[in-house]
């Protein structure tokens, strides 16, 4: 049944008691379905992302619903899950395991000599099997009911999952990742699903993922910068310091975006790290670098590739922060909410 919005003035204050952004809709009647995941586990700075969920949709109240890109998208339906207790409650505990363990091997200590720390370890990385497993169910079910998904982290572990139930349901496909990392370490501190291995997991555990174009990394080893050398026919990275002394001598972003999109298969997946963006515009997120992007940059780089063509199949934003005021989950809700929108207009 389509919802009644007779009674629905899209130009008042968002309503609290209804959903995301204030609408009216429910899951059902929803042509795009948010799925938050407060997890945060592994994260090796900052803490705070677990919670972000909750923060976004307090500030999407104060999101105008007009985008000019896309007049009335919203009126397609979308819809937020409630945040799972479970999981929150889940990445609470083992949260500090982990912070015990990073600090016992910051030290330099050994793990195989302390039973505590090697329970530890093997408890983290059967959690984030758990959480794995957990996004892989949730976003194959609605997948299969024929919705659009959104992921909203929680930290860049969250969406593997989510990108095997994308696996399945549209074959080969590839990953437009702004980022400021390229997290593509194997088993970083011990963690398996770190969120700082979530592309290296990625194209280890899915054939069908073809390609990912990594754009706006600034922050890397040595082993990730080998490891893109090596892997030219499957990763691809527009570094930061590149794009930037392309454009200070005369290159347009426009050419550099067309560049950017020319690299990525027909299917697209957008997973967007918000540390790709300026940290003044991120300064809660959890590993924030000097550098990055502007929000229209981004947005410029998104409706290219939709233009283009190509076919946007989903996307997750994560690794939003909390710090010290409601910016970050202001910045992110309007984010958000026109990667809806973008969703939408691709899939319409």
């Amino acid at each position: 049944m389509a919802t009644d919005l007779s009674t629905f003035d899209p130009n008042s204050v968002g309503n609290p008691n209804n959903n995301i952004f204030g609408l009216p809709f429910g899951e059902d009647e929803s042509k795009l379905v948010i799925l938050p995941v407060p997890w945060e586990v592994t994260v090796s700075y900052g803490a705070g992302t677990a919670r972000a969920p909750e923060q976004v949709f307090k500030a999407s109240l104060q999101v105008d619903l007009f985008d000019p890109d896309m007049i009335d998208g919203w009126k397609q339906g979308f819809y937020m899950k409630n945040c799972d207790k479970k999981i929150l409650l889940k990445s609470d505990y083992l949260r500090k395991e982990a912070e015990l363990y990073i600090d016992y091997i910051s030290h330099g200590e050994e793990v195989e000599v302390n039973k505590f720390m090697c329970k530890s370890l093997k408890d983290i990385n059967e959690g984030s099997r758990f959480m794995n497993d957990w996004v892989y169910q949730q976003t194959k079910e609605l997948l299969d009911k024929g919705k659009l998904v959104g992921l909203l982290g929680g930290d860049h572990s969250t969406p593997l999952g989510y990108f095997k139930a994308q696996a399945e349901k549209h074959g080969d496909f590839g990953i437009l990742q702004i980022d400021a990392h390229h997290d593509l370490r194997e088993g970083y501190e011990g963690f398996i699903y770190s969120h700082a291995s979530i592309m290296y997991n990625a194209l280890k555990e899915i054939p069908q993922l073809k390609k990912i174009v990594q754009v706006g990394i600034r922050d890397f080893s040595e082993g990730e910068f080998d490891y893109v050398k090596q892997n030219s026919d499957r990763v691809t990275a527009f570094y930061d310091q590149t794009i930037k002394e392309r454009m200070y001598e005369g290159e347009s972003w426009k050419n550099i975006v067309d560049e950017i999109i020319a690299g990525l298969p027909e299917k697209v997946h957008i997973s967007f790290d918000i540390d790709g963006l300026d940290p003044k515009l991120c300064p809660g997120t959890g590993t924030p670098v000097a550098g990055g992007f502007e929000t229209e940059q981004v947005m410029y780089l998104f409706k290219k590739l939709v233009a283009s063509g190509k076919q946007l199949i989903g996307f997750d934003l994560v690794e939003i922060g909390l710090g010290d005021t409601d910016w970050n989950a202001n910045v992110g809700a309007r984010l958000l909410f026109r990667l809806c929108n973008l969703l939408v207009k691709a899939n319409s």
